[in-house]
């Protein structure tokens, strides 16, 4: 089944799957040293004799789960297009291993798993949560040399607690990759949005023109985004306004707004921290600023030129309305920066020991055991 399938599987999807390169090859290594550590696991189940039956049946099961995420790794088993699905799905068998290893592990390595085991559990769990205090004192217990004694109970607990943990973290990395998603395709809606308007107005220059009539003394200027005309002492008509327009002029204020996007965006990542994830969170938000800027700097001077801004409705010179289609684009700022938050807010969701300080002690909802 996997030849074939890998036969059917075009070169171009295949090379789409791929993902972070780094973090495949971390995946790989850390299935070889489990399968190894696997085998020193089962081998010291089997000589308690109270648990050499079902260590065997676990053991089973988890090297199954190993061959699973070597499989999902490999390039030619998935045609699906979807940046590092594969690595997801192979963590997802990786846990299940290790989950299978919690229970037919003998009390030796379970004790020799606990700081792990805790400290995943505190992770994901606030601190006056049942499981996180059950599982503390299971340890305390564990390490006392004189009431070391692992109980059916307590290893099943503790199975069932560090797997809901696993789960949690593994539903946190997938909102962050249906966030991307959604940025993305929100992204590509604008971007459409703003290439729609540019040829629209390339199209039908007269139809909505972004010209300015201010009055000097007692002469009136049609200025627009690339022109200037001189209309005389009597105040042109909306005819004359859309024939002085040029069919540059939403393209050129467009490419300003986006130039200004680009700007903002390269401002606002000095607040986006990095993130081992395989998704590219502050990629993602710096595009979601460009076609947001051209459509800003677009809308701005419409809304200037409609005088909804007292005092602001007769730009004097094509200067003007590009210095203010610069400051617009740019002030796409104040739209994204909402969802800047919400995503350096998911990322930060991810449990690791190196955000514990900045997430505080926040744990997850009645929803957890789900």
């Amino acid at each position: 089944m996997r030849a074939s399938l890998a036969e059917k599987t075009p070169y171009w999807a295949s090379r789409g799957e791929l993902g972070p390169w780094e973090q495949r090859e971390i995946l790989r290594g850390r299935i070889s040293e489990l399968e190894a550590v696997l085998d020193a696991v089962a081998t010291r189940s089997q000589a308690d004799s109270e648990r050499s039956g079902v260590a065997a049946s676990y053991a089973d099961k988890a090297r199954k789960e190993l061959d699973a995420a070597q499989d999902a790794i490999g390039h030619r088993s998935h045609p699906m297009i979807r940046r590092a699905a594969h690595l997801g799905v192979a963590q997802s068998h990786v846990d299940s291993a290790l989950n299978l290893m919690v229970w037919m592990a003998s009390l030796d390595d379970i004790t020799a798993l606990l700081p792990d085991i805790v400290a995943r559990i505190d992770e994901h769990f606030a601190s006056g949560d049942p499981r996180r205090v059950r599982s503390a004192a299971i340890a305390r217990q564990l390490n006392d040399p004189e009431n070391a004694e692992l109980k059916a109970g307590d290893r099943a607990f503790l199975a069932e607690t560090i797997s809901l943990a696993r789960r949690l973290k593994r539903r946190e990395t997938l909102r962050v990759r249906s966030f991307v998603r959604i940025v993305m395709v929100v992204s590509v809606c604008l971007t459409f949005t703003a290439a729609a308007v540019a040829v629209a107005a390339y199209r039908w220059k007269d139809m909505v023109p972004l010209c300015f009539v201010p009055q000097s003394g007692n002469t009136y200027f049609v200025v627009c985004p690339t022109i200037t005309e001189n209309a005389g002492p009597t105040r042109p008509t909306t005819t004359d306004i859309g024939n002085t327009a040029s069919q540059a002029d939403y393209i050129v204020v467009e490419i300003v707004g986006v130039v200004s996007a680009g700007i903002a965006s390269a401002a606002a990542l000095r607040r986006i921290r990095g993130t081992s994830l395989p998704y590219d969170v502050p990629v993602v938000l710096a595009l979601l600023k460009l076609p947001t800027g051209a459509l800003t700097a677009v809308l701005g001077l419409l809304l200037m030129r409609g005088g909804f801004v007292p005092g602001l409705s007769a730009l004097d010179s094509t200067a003007q309305i590009i210095a203010w289609a610069v400051i617009l684009g740019y002030s796409q700022q104040l739209f994204t920066k909402s969802v800047d938050i919400q995503g350096q807010a998911l990322l930060d969701a991810v449990r690791g020991p190196q955000s514990l300080t900045a997430r505080g002690e926040k744990g997850p909802g009645p929803e957890a055991g789900t």
